[in-house]
């Protein structure tokens, strides 16, 4: 079933951890949750010895665990969760692995844009069958937030400050009265939301003054702030759990030389250390350098190397991959890249030699070309 997907989410791509949870968990559930809240955690952060499981369970999210916990509690009390944090701090995963682990549906999902609007968290009406047959609840069309209410799971709402302020003011109805009112229909006119609905929301912290939400929303979430993450341990983890699943998924057989990796985690430690250093804007660079786009950069080199190399990642390719991704301004980007490359990379190449000087040598190659 996976094959023919792009990307599973999260209850398919871990059916088989989920059925095994399942069938031991004996913990106490709220409302008509699949796993008990412990279990959730442990499907989340992954199990240890102590858990005393058949099988081991892989960690899925790299965070602190209060986080997770503190994100647990809140669905269990059926208020709404907002996860927010700067780009690429895993709110979106952390959001379907929570879904995934309790309700097996992390798929019910609003994405928030300048054009998302009101029927997109409600409702909306098949024009035909409402032409044909008049407007009737057969002729409804529920949004996934709705279809969450009725089914009592989680719905997820993506980007919720890119929204309108008409659209988070119908969300406010939504969390607090726990139903949706249907004006059109004289009869079976309100959806109520079952035991077990809830919903997670994210948002960008970088967003702030998009669409600020309102004093009355905000009440309805418990915020949980998801911090970049600065841990070079952690960070390395993430990275190389992200590139095991690309090299699964795109059947690559292709080594991750640890050093190369190193590179990579020390290139963007020192580009956030000169941004927060740096005394304005344009001495910055445009990307967030999240973790999220450091998986982005091996990725790129990863395919770059397997499609068009020799197979093997090697440090000028990653070099190339990095100018190449962080690149987005011309000429501000390229002279923060070009500045770093000479005061940082190059003396790195002339004391270390070997993969550094390669790095050097690609990243000169990659900035010439891009000049």
């Amino acid at each position: 079933m996976m094959s023919d997907m792009l990307r599973a989410p999260a209850e398919v791509k871990y059916a088989d951890e989920l059925d095994y949870l399942e069938s031991v968990d004996d913990g106490p559930k709220p409302f008509s949750w699949r796993l008990s809240p412990r279990m959730v955690r442990l499907f989340v952060l992954g199990s240890e010895r102590a858990d005393g499981l058949d099988r081991e369970i892989s960690q899925k999210w790299f965070g602190d665990r209060s986080f997770v916990e503190r994100s647990i509690v809140t669905l269990a009390s059926d208020r709404g969760l907002l996860l927010i944090g700067d780009p690429g701090t895993g709110k979106s995963w952390l959001a379907e692995l929570l879904a995934a682990a309790i309700c097996r549906n992390s798929t019910l999902v609003v994405q928030g844009t300048a054009g998302t609007t009101e029927d997109h968290i409600k409702y909306s009406w098949n024009v035909s069958m409402v032409i044909a047959k008049g407007q009737s609840r057969a002729s409804m069309i529920p949004s996934p937030i709705m279809t969450a209410m009725e089914r009592g799971v989680i719905g997820r709402f993506e980007e919720l400050t890119r929204s309108t302020s008409d659209v988070q003011d119908a969300l406010i109805s939504i969390l607090s009265e726990k139903y949706v009112s249907i004006p059109e229909l004289d009869d079976d006119n309100i959806v109520f939301a079952q035991p077990g609905f809830s919903v997670i929301a994210t948002a960008n912290s970088r967003d702030r003054g998009v669409n600020d939400l309102s004093s009355a929303l905000k009440r309805r979430f418990n915020f949980v702030r998801i911090p970049v993450v600065t841990n070079k341990k952690s960070e390395a983890e993430i990275v190389r759990f992200r590139t095991e699943e690309l090299l699964r998924r795109h059947r690559i057989e292709l080594d991750l030389p640890p050093t190369l990796l190193d590179i990579l985690l020390q290139s963007f430690a020192d580009l956030r250390s000169a941004a927060a250093s740096a005394t304005s804007d344009d001495e910055r660079l445009e990307s967030a350098l999240s973790t999220a786009e450091q998986i982005g950069v091996l990725e790129d080199a990863i395919l770059h190397s397997h499609f068009f190399g020799d197979r093997v990642l090697r440090a000028q390719t990653l070099a190339g991959s990095l100018v190449g991704s962080l690149a987005r301004r011309s000429p501000e980007d390229l002279a923060i890249l070009n500045k770093y490359w000479h005061g940082v990379v190059e003396p790195r190449g002339k004391k270390d030699g070997g993969p550094w000087q390669e790095f050097l040598d690609g990243g000169r190659e990659a900035i010439a070309t891009l000049s």
